[in-house]
């Protein structure tokens, strides 16, 4: 009952056997490496830019495979709406996996690059716990416990918490936050294991993305010899704000009628609240000099003000039957039938204002807050999808999977959208450890919205052929080689003159190399590269990925004494240089530049630095983590449309730990 399911195939198969790269992620491995959000668990994964925009303390953010990512929890989509939620904490959960590549046959609409699932922390028939002490950069001060009790043989419970009181980079942004998730687990018989999770969780922040315009921080002004400082609020302290609060309640059943038959039944419910307060710089009218709408000096620039309330609402459900037999002595076989469903109701209201600042030197006090008021406008949407999977092992060397799955969606637009997906893929053993393999997979994904004609967005569809090669020569290595080709069709283009349309087809083309090493309690070494080149059939506006990602983690344990251990560890993330092309002039202030023409702006690549220093003596734990140890000042996108997001710079944590 206690066997590992993973995401990629949602049965218990080991990842040498499964014909695709999946990346799982323990949560030891990424609080090590100074994780403080989501986005940070997955800087070291191959293919993966973690944090494209920068630290974002609304939301996290990643792309696989140059695409955008969905996220996941415990196998169900998490959020289904920008802004209407507050980010999960990477302490509630034992570990974080990536599946590269289209996954729409085992979970209907999500993203044709890849996905992000989150694995919560569920109790074990054993007591223990810990208690952590933080405190770090920006006056970070916070206590986090993860405590265990089995009450019986059968029943045990655990709960995981955090306080935090912290500041940011940012002046006037704040990082609070007050976490507690129980979970309680019964197995009235050996063969029934019944699991209950909650969460309550409610952050006090607000927003470390600036929008600065490039003109004045990436790219000098014109007109005023003045830079503005990277980090500049744009705001009102005090109003200015991203609130919320988040109630969660799940569970799961699972029961074996046989050693060869599975039920699985899951099911979760989210209730989310959230106040989005914000100014942000018109650094859009005219990208290349915004200052010059407004004005000669240089200095003045149009200021928005946006102010949402938004509520979510979220139930989903996946069950499953999963049954194991043989066609022949050497033939085995799993097949897994399922069906999903899942509902989701956003509300939003909205206040808004615009005025005219000096950016250089902004009167706080002097600033326009608006309230929203009014009828919440909602929208849902519905999804139900079934789904067949056939694992099929040949003589224990060579595994097949094949999948199909139909889906239907529909949404208060009136909008209804079926889609059939397929998967199949092979991979075998040839000796000395070697597995190539090679799959097709697809992937859709429902967009909401019209485009400029007032049509509805047809659903967004992927399509990916992968083949690679993974070679184990010992259980504590595995290496990862693979090459992809994906199409994606009917992605929304934003054009010049307010122009919305559907492309034709986007191509990513890449190859991924991912390498780990681990003897545990000693020594453990992670290598990863990504390459992928996109390619658009419409010369538009589009925002890159970096062509090339690496990365290198690495720690080493000494023995000191018979009960003092150190730990160093230390890590490098590199990002190529990335592109956003965009129109110059997209309302035709400027006579001299055609209205519409294209140009792109290059953000310069990036490395920063991690590192790790931890002694364990009996049950106490002294460590000092540190990102961008280095404090590289980086840009970690700049966009043609005007805007640039910054890198965060160094942050130091100190912890204190008892465990027991």
């Amino acid at each position: 009952m206690t066997a590992i399911q993973y995401t990629g195939t949602k049965t218990d198969t080991p990842l040498i056997e499964t014909p695709q790269p999946i990346t799982v992620i323990d949560a030891d491995q990424y609080l090590s490496q100074g994780a403080i959000s989501i986005s940070d668990t997955v800087k070291y994964a191959a293919g993966v830019l973690a944090n494209p925009y920068g630290r974002d303390t609304r939301v996290d953010g990643f792309t696989i495979r140059g695409i955008s990512a969905l996220q996941f929890r415990d196998g169900m989509r998490d959020i289904f709406s920008y802004y209407a939620s507050i980010t999960s904490d990477p302490y509630n959960f034992s570990r974080v996996e990536i599946v590269r590549g289209p996954a729409s046959v085992l979970f209907g609409q999500g993203s044709i690059g890849g996905l992000v699932n989150l694995v919560s922390k569920t109790p074990q028939f054993q007591t223990g716990g810990e208690v952590n002490l933080v405190y770090g950069s920006y006056d970070r001060k916070e206590a986090m416990a993860d405590v265990n009790l089995a009450l019986t043989d059968t029943l045990a419970v655990r709960g995981v918490a955090r306080v935090r009181d912290a500041d940011t980079f940012v002046d006037n942004v704040a990082d609070d936050r007050v976490m507690f998730a129980p979970s309680i687990r019964w197995q009235p018989t050996p063969d029934t294991d019944i699991v209950l999770t909650g969460l309550y969780q409610e952050d006090d922040s607000g927003s470390t993305s600036q929008f600065l315009p490039i003109v004045g921080t990436f790219r000098p002004n014109p007109t005023y010899s003045g830079k503005l400082d990277r980090f500049t609020f744009v705001g009102k302290p005090g109003w200015d704000r991203y609130s919320g609060r988040s109630l969660q309640g799940g569970g799961s059943i699972t029961h074996d009628f046989s050693d060869n038959i599975r039920l699985s039944l899951k099911a979760r419910y989210i209730d989310s609240d959230l106040e989005y307060f914000t100014h942000y710089a018109d650094s859009y009218t005219n990208p290349t000099n915004p200052y010059a709408v407004y004005g000669t000096d240089g200095r003045t620039i149009g200021l928005y003000a946006d102010a949402s309330d938004a509520r979510m609402n979220v139930f989903s459900t996946d069950n499953n039957l999963q049954i194991k037999f043989n066609t022949g002595s050497a033939i085995e076989h799993v097949l897994l039938a399922g069906i999903d469903y899942s509902w989701n109701k956003v509300g939003k209201r909205y206040a808004s204002g615009t005025e005219i600042i000096d950016l250089y030197d902004i009167d706080y006090d002097a600033l326009q807050t608006y309230d929203p008021t009014g009828p919440f406008s909602y929208d849902s949407q519905k999804q139900l999808g079934v789904y067949v999977q056939d694992q099929i092992r040949f003589f224990d060397r060579i595994s097949v999977v094949l999948g199909a799955r139909r889906d239907h969606v529909t949404s208060t637009a009136g909008t209804k959208d079926n889609a059939t997906t397929f998967r199949a893929g092979i991979i075998g053993e040839i000796g000395a450890g070697f597995s190539p393999f090679f799959s097709y997979t697809e992937s859709f994904l429902p967009i909401a919205g019209v485009n400029s004609d007032g049509e509805g967005f047809r659903p967004q569809t992927g399509t990916q052929y992968e083949a690679g090669v993974k070679w184990q020569p010992q259980l504590a290595t595995l290496v990862t080689m693979t090459a992809f080709h994906i199409k994606e069709r009917n992605r929304v283009l934003y054009l010049p003159n307010n122009v919305t349309t559907q492309s034709g087809e986007l191509t990513t083309k890449g190859i991924e190399v991912e390498a780990s090493h681990r003897l545990p309690g000693d020594f453990e070494l992670l290598v990863n590269y990504g390459y992928n080149k996109l390619k658009s059939e419409v010369n538009s506006s589009l925002n890159y990925m970096p062509r090339h990602t690496a990365s290198v983690w690495s720690t080493k344990t000494f023995g000191m004494t018979d009960s003092a251990q150190l730990r160093l560890g230390a890590g490098v993330v590199y990002s190529g240089k990335s592109k956003s092309t965009g129109a110059i002039d997209p309302y035709g202030l400027d006579p001299t530049i055609p209205a519409g023409t294209l140009y792109t702006i290059v953000t310069p690549s990036r490395t920063t630095v991690d590192a790790l220093a931890e002694i364990n003596w009996n049950s106490w734990r002294f460590a000092i983590n540190a990102t961008n140890l280095l404090n590289n000042h980086y840009y970690a996108s700049c966009l043609a449309r005007g805007d640039c997001f910054m890198g965060a710079p160094r942050n130091v944590m100190g912890t204190v730990g008892f465990r027991f």
